[in-house]
């Protein structure tokens, strides 16, 4: 009986986790698809590109958080078998999230100013002003596209939002080429193109994700928006004290990956590329724990909704089981592929050896990554998103990013700074804290669960 709910959950998280997947690489490719199609145009309007999207994606990444706190609210909801009560908390998250888009969007009359802080070469500054402008434009239509992804994933529909999210890249690859070049009657704008065709795409996806919403037979009992409820100060607090710990977490990792890459640039551009190609691989690396991590949320959630502890506890330690295993998989294909990883960045041989170096850390560096990323998901499926927040807070700023500037940038310790070894050092340190920290407060969160649903027995 116990090894039937063991596989009847992973079996559950694997069927979400696998679109989401496809979904999450999707997305990071479009932003790989922009630097490439710009730098094939100018290495100019390709550096251009990659500093607006830099200025950008905290924003977009805010945005999602916010709306992250959609699933668990939904599926809790679903669980629990309350139709009426999804519609409603899901508008009320849809205002939520588009007062949040909208006032982002009100940054566009002082996107040169935002671009200044940022200091860069001249020729730089009007092309990623351009981009910027062009990408806040697309900041409602980013937030209403997730709050309806969002939906979808929180009742299980995964496989659309992958087959919209896939269509997306095509559709962004297609207008970065028309846009950047110029094809007809398109002027060519460069690179500033690029954000052009980011605001249209993601236009289209929440087209595409409405329609879908709006017209499928499996999401017509539902009923999203066949009653037009009206915005609750109360609900919207709730959503907003959920989704803002995701939200801030999100942002908080995005800046320290950035503060890192500025602590190693007076180590010359060799050691930045290098520490650039090792993050950018684990990166995608880390698509397969996150996606893992949404799938326990959503089913968590919605053996909460049922008032089934027990098997909610078994969700939780089924996607950690499953991200470790796949972690030590993809740990493995890193150790064993290095030259093949590398040769796919970079053919200069200086940033191949130090990348081949800082692949090993970034091997290690998966496993306490998939556990402490599938905690902090299982937190938000029991709506302990503060805790979250705090936990992953203080082992990324507290104690990785500090062990990493002693240890690449001072000599307190090693005889000579270790440079990007070092923070990658500090790196595996900071997630193998958060991983112990949530994994902990994961584990106190569902006795107290369980001994409160007892107390009603």
């Amino acid at each position: 009986m116990n090894k039937t709910r063991y596989l009847l959950e992973s079996r559950n998280i694997i069927k979400l986790a696998w679109p989401l997947l496809v979904a999450q690489i999707t997305q990071m490719l479009m932003g790989v698809s922009d630097t490439i199609i710009s730098g094939r145009y100018s290495a100019t309007d390709m550096a251009a590109v990659a500093l607006g999207f830099s200025i950008t994606i905290p924003l977009l990444c805010f945005i999602q958080g916010i709306a992250l706190a959609l699933p668990p609210l939904i599926s809790r909801l679903q669980g629990n078998r309350d139709i009426g009560g999804i519609a409603h908390a899901s508008q009320q998250a849809g205002y939520l999230v588009l007062f949040v888009g909208v006032l982002l969007a009100c940054l566009i009359p002082v996107a040169e100013s935002l671009v200044s802080l940022f200091p860069m070469a001249p020729e730089l500054h009007t092309i990623t002003t351009d981009y910027v402008m062009y990408v806040l434009c697309a900041m409602p239509g980013f937030a209403l596209y997730q709050w309806l992804r969002n939906y979808c994933e929180g009742l299980g529909k995964t496989k659309p939002t992958m087959i919209i999210t896939v269509i997306g890249l095509l559709a962004n690859i297609a207008g970065n080429y028309a846009f950047i070049y110029g094809i007809g009657p398109i002027p060519e704008m460069g690179g500033a193109g690029c954000g052009i065709a980011t605001a249209i795409v993601i236009y289209t996806m929440f087209i595409a994700t409405f329609v879908y919403v709006r017209y499928s037979p499996a999401l017509k009992k539902y009923g999203l928006l066949a009653i037009i409820y009206r915005p609750s100060a109360k609900a919207i607090s709730r959503t907003f004290k959920l989704g803002l710990p995701i939200a801030m977490t999100l942002l908080f990792e995005v800046t320290l990956f950035a503060v890192v890459a500025l602590l190693l640039a007076p180590f010359g551009s060799t050691t930045v590329a290098a520490h650039q190609v090792a993050l950018n691989f684990s990166a995608l690396m880390f698509m397969f724990p996150m996606s893992i991590g949404m799938a326990a949320a959503i089913r968590i959630s919605f053996r909460l909704g049922q008032n089934n502890r027990r098997q909610a506890r078994v969700a939780a330690h089924c996607a950690i089981l499953i991200g470790f295993i796949t972690s030590a998989c993809t740990a493995t294909f890193t150790l064993t592929a290095k030259a093949f990883i590398i040769g796919l960045y970079t053919n200069d041989n200086n940033v191949y050896v130090l990348a081949n170096a800082l692949l090993i850390y970034a091997a290690l560096f998966q496993l306490s990554d998939a556990v402490q990323v599938i905690s902090a998901n299982a937190l938000r499926g029991y709506k302990d998103t503060t805790a979250m927040f705090l936990i992953t807070f203080v082992s990324y700023w507290l104690i990785g990013l500090p062990t990493g500037v002693i240890l690449g940038r001072t000599d307190w310790i090693t005889d000579a700074p270790m440079s990007a070894a070092g923070f990658w050092i500090g790196f595996i340190v900071g997630l193998s804290a958060a991983a112990i920290m949530l994994g902990a407060r994961l584990s106190f969160i569902q006795r107290e669960s369980y001994q409160r649903t007892r107390s009603y027995i």
